[in-house]
């Protein structure tokens, strides 16, 4: 599933987020991939140990934790503490696949485990005619699907996709990203659950039958009980 998360962080979250990455000290987003990516990747990351890169992903899961319709889409288990990133003079990261498991790491960093990487988010931090290309090129079975996205927004799809960051030509992109373990390991359950949860909400607020509404509910928990791994 390909979703838009709009206004994950409003505008004065951005402009907090984007004012400590002006003064950030970046790495090769190489440090962070395998031989197979190094071909393809030319941008700069927060180092993962970088104090600040801890502080503003809390800034991020904590918009997360308060957006209804990002934790309908992902239904989310484990999330990898989000990175951030910035393209620009060209930087790009040609098409490539997600690893599928991730370690994780506590505040210390202590190996804390491993995360299934289900789900692949970016939230854009730069808005779109700040900089020319670096869109996001999704590559699924209806083809290939660009996103550019104002910033604060999130954009969420399988990690089992192919996907790549088109060249950026002019000004900086700037971005955070993360991947997620859902509950639901099954792309085509959550798309189900998510399409049930629309409509039960729909439904809800357009005054609609309390005793079809609440059977409705029956059936969406009933599923989420039955396929979730927790």
């Amino acid at each position: 599933m390909l979703l838009h998360v709009p206004d994950v962080l409003d505008k004065t979250q951005v402009a907090r987020i984007r004012s400590a990455l002006a003064s950030a000290n970046w790495t090769d987003g190489k440090e962070t991939v395998g031989a197979q990516g190094a071909r393809v990747k030319r941008n700069r990351q927060l180092p993962d140990a970088s104090p600040l890169r801890q502080e503003l992903g809390q800034v991020v899961l904590d918009a997360l934790a308060a957006s209804p319709l990002y934790f309908a889409a992902a239904l989310p288990l484990r999330t990898l503490p989000p990175r951030f990133n910035c393209y620009e003079g060209g930087g790009t990261y040609g098409f490539h696949v997600d690893g599928s498991v991730m370690s994780l790491a506590s505040p210390g960093g202590q190996h804390a485990g491993h995360l299934r990487t289900d789900i692949a988010c970016t939230l854009f931090l730069s808005e779109p005619d700040e900089y020319e290309g670096g869109e996001l090129v999704v590559s699924d079975t209806y083809g290939e699907h660009e996103v550019k996205l104002p910033a604060g927004d999130l954009i969420v799809y399988p990690a089992s996709s192919l996907h790549q960051v088109q060249p950026v030509t002019h000004g900086a992109r700037l971005a955070s990203f993360f991947w997620v373990q859902s509950m639901i390991r099954d792309d085509t359950r959550r798309r189900l659950l998510f399409d049930m949860d629309v409509a039960i909400q729909t439904l809800t607020h357009s005054g609609a039958d309390e005793k079809s509404v609440l059977s409705l509910t029956n059936v969406y928990h009933n599923l989420l009980r039955q396929w979730a791994e927790t």
